[in-house]
């Protein structure tokens, strides 16, 4: 529970977060299957409220990949369609865990991820409306296992 609630404290954050951050310090090629388990939503109808797979449907993500290489460069694909086709700006990456973030043009939309290697514990962030007083949040926590 406390890794959640640091995780979590991370992502609210990184929310806040303007700057371009990069600290690459290895390079590793992933190949990840990753289980979906639950889900944290925050929007008009729900305030934090938690779903497990049992009471929500969300698809598991099939071949997840990360790509690192020093000193700067960090690349994810197949984890949601708006990390395809965006340029990360927070990118932090060494041996236990990563972290990137992406913002849409208006700053106004954005989405993070969290994998830690150990636990292979994967948590993805959609913040909508980030501009407004009533911003949305779907945080969603998958069980991840290498491919190779």
């Amino acid at each position: 529970m406390k890794i959640i609630l640091l995780i979590f404290s991370l992502f609210f954050s990184f929310s806040f977060a303007e700057a371009q951050n990069t600290n690459i310090t290895l390079n590793s090629n992933l190949s990840l299957n990753c289980k979906f388990e639950k889900v944290i939503i925050k929007n008009l109808e729900h305030n934090f409220v938690s779903f497990t797979k049992n009471q929500i449907q969300r698809k598991d993500i099939n071949k997840l990949i990360i790509e690192s290489k020093t000193p700067d460069i960090l690349i994810v694909k197949n984890l949601s369609s708006f990390f395809n086709k965006i340029e990360l700006e927070v990118k932090i990456l060494n041996k236990d865990i990563f972290l990137i973030q992406a913002f849409d043009k208006e700053r106004n939309y954005s989405e993070s991820a969290v994998y830690t290697r150990k636990t292979g514990e994967l948590i993805h962030e959609i913040t909508s409306n980030r501009k407004l007083e009533k911003q949305e949040k779907d945080i969603s926590f998958y069980k991840c296992r290498s491919t190779y």
